[in-house]
Formats: structure tokens, sequence, C-alpha cells
């Protein structure tokens, strides 16, 4: 799918300057944040969901805990 990023100019050049330095282009650089961050997003939703559960099976102990 294609689409169209509109980065303002300061973040364009960081983002030029980056990926100069680690020797890739700005797509590919670009990509690979937005492959960390579903990867992160991800993680961190697993997370909540199981802290969730966990907190609902534990309530009456922790409560008595409190």
């Amino acid at each position: 799918m294609a689409m169209n990023l509109r980065l303002r100019d300061d973040q364009t050049e960081a983002l030029r300057r980056r990926a100069q330095e680690e020797g890739v282009s700005m797509h590919a650089l670009v990509l690979r944040a937005v492959d960390d961050y579903l990867v992160r997003s991800a993680h961190e939703a697993r997370v909540r969901q199981t802290s969730r559960e966990q907190a609902a099976k534990w309530s009456e102990l922790l409560e008595r805990l409190a």
C-alpha cells in the first residue's frame, strides 16, 4: 500500500542525518521505526491485558494485603 508521509522540516533533516549515519535509506529507517512501534505496542497491550486478568484473579488476596 502506498501512502504519503508529511514530516516537518526538522524531522526530515533529522531522519536524513540518521539514515546517512546508519548507511540506510530514509525509507528503510521509517519502515524499521514502524515495525518497532508495532511490536512494542502489541507487547504493551498483552501486558495490560495480562495485568487486568491477574488483578481480577487475585483481587480478593490483593484486598486483604492492602
